[in-house]
C-alpha cells in the first residue's frame, strides 16, 4: 500500500475515533455553568446511566486498624487505589465490595512519589469492574462524579457520591471540587460517561486539598506496579528496611551441615504458618541453605511483611511454606 493512501486510511481513523469521543461529550462540559433545565437534566441523565456500574467496582480497603477505598478494573479483580492506602508492596489487604462480601487481596506495585497503586483480589472469581479511559480524553471544567467509602465500609450507607467539575488539570494530577473526606482516599474519580480518569489521593475539609492521580500516570508505570516494584522516592509510602523481617525459629545445624527447627516463637509467623519443631530447612526461596549464618545473611535481605517460602523436610516428606515476615 503507497504511503500516501496509508497516512490518509490513519488520518481517517484517527479522525473517526475524535469524532466518537466528542459524540458520546456532554455539551454542558463546555459551558461555564448549566444554563438551562435541560442541562441539569442532561448531568442527572449521565449520572444515573453511568452510576450502578461505577459503585458495583468502587470496593472499601481495610489494611490493619485502617481503611481506604479502592477500584476494580478487571473481572479478575485487579484495583486501582493510592499509594498512601496500601502502603507497601505486597501487604495482605481485605477488599470489601459493594455486597458486603469480603475477599482477600495483596497490594501490587506502588509509586510514592505520584500516589499511585495496585492491588489485586487473590481469591478466584469473577469481579464488577469499569472501563478505564486510556485516551485521557477528559478536560478542564468537565462535569466528573466521585466514589469513595467516608470512614469504612457502611452497607445500609452505600458507597458516597459526589458530583463536581474539574477545576485544575497538570501533569501527574488533577482537581475537583467533590466535596471528599477521610476514607475515600484510593477511590476513583469517573467522567460522564462512567470511564475511570483518576484515584483520589489528597482529600480533605478544603476543596484546594481534592487532587487525584490521572490514569495517564497510572499508564506510566503500569508495568512496574503489575510486577510489584517499589517506584519513587516520595511521601506517600515508605520503602521497607532491610532487616527488619521476622521468623521467629530457633535452629541448629546437622553434622551435615543441614539446619534443623529447634524452636518456634508463640504466635511468630512460623507458628502462624506451620513450621514444626524438627522440620529440616532444605530451601529458602529456592536456594539451598548451608548452614546457620546462610539463613541469618538472607534474613537480613528481608523487610517486616516479606513473603519467604521455605522448603521443608518433615518426616521423610518434602513440603513447601509460604511465610510472611514479622516486624522485628
Amino acid at each position: 500500500m503507497p504511503f500516501v493512501r496509508r497516512l490518509l486510511l490513519l488520518s481517517l481513523l484517527l479522525a473517526a475515533v475524535a469524532f466518537s469521543q466528542n459524540a458520546n461529550r456532554l455539551s454542558v462540559n463546555d459551558k461555564k455553568v448549566p444554563e438551562s433545565e435541560d442541562d441539569l437534566r442532561a448531568i442527572e441523565s449521565a449520572l444515573k446511566s453511568a452510576l450502578q456500574t461505577a459503585k458495583k467496582a468502587t470496593v472499601c480497603l481495610e489494611l490493619g486498624q485502617g481503611s481506604g477505598s479502592g477500584v476494580t478494573i478487571s473481572p479478575d479483580g485487579l484495583i486501582l487505589t493510592a499509594a498512601h492506602v496500601t502502603g507497601g508492596v505486597g501487604k495482605e489487604i481485605t477488599a470489601i465490595l459493594a455486597d458486603g462480601s469480603k475477599v482477600k487481596c495483596e497490594s501490587l506495585g506502588l509509586n510514592s512519589d505520584t500516589d499511585c497503586a495496585m492491588a489485586k483480589i487473590i481469591e478466584k472469581g469473577t469481579y464488577p469492574y469499569c472501563e478505564v479511559d486510556h485516551n485521557d480524553s477528559s478536560k478542564l471544567g468537565d462535569w466528573v462524579f466521585s466514589l469513595g467509602h467516608s470512614g469504612g465500609y457502611d452497607k445500609n450507607r452505600g458507597v458516597g457520591v459526589r458530583i463536581g467539575r474539574l477545576i485544575k488539570v497538570a501533569d501527574s494530577t488533577v482537581q475537583s471540587d467533590c466535596s471528599l473526606i477521610g476514607g475515600d482516599s484510593g477511590g476513583p474519580l469517573f467522567d460522564m460517561n462512567g470511564r475511570l480518569i483518576g484515584i483520589h489521593s489528597r482529600v480533605g475539609l478544603n476543596l484546594q486539598q481534592n487532587m487525584h492521580v490521572p490514569m495517564r500516570e497510572f499508564q506510566r508505570h503500569w508495568d512496574g506496579m503489575l510486577k510489584s516494584e517499589f517506584l519513587g522516592e516520595g511521601p506517600y509510602a515508605k520503602k521497607p528496611q532491610k532487616g527488619s523481617g521476622f521468623l521467629g525459629v530457633g535452629s541448629e545445624e546437622t553434622a551435615d551441615g543441614k539446619l534443623r527447627v529447634t524452636k518456634i516463637g508463640r504466635e511468630s509467623p512460623a507458628e502462624t504458618a506451620g513450621i514444626k519443631v524438627n522440620d529440616m530447612i532444605l530451601k529458602i526461596d529456592g536456594k539451598e541453605i548451608q548452614g546457620k549464618e546462610m539463613m541469618q545473611d538472607m534474613l537480613k535481605e528481608k523487610a517486616a511483611e516479606d513473603k519467604l517460602v521455605l522448603l521443608l523436610l518433615r518426616s521423610g516428606k518434602e513440603i513447601e511454606i509460604t511465610v510472611r515476615l514479622a516486624k522485628r
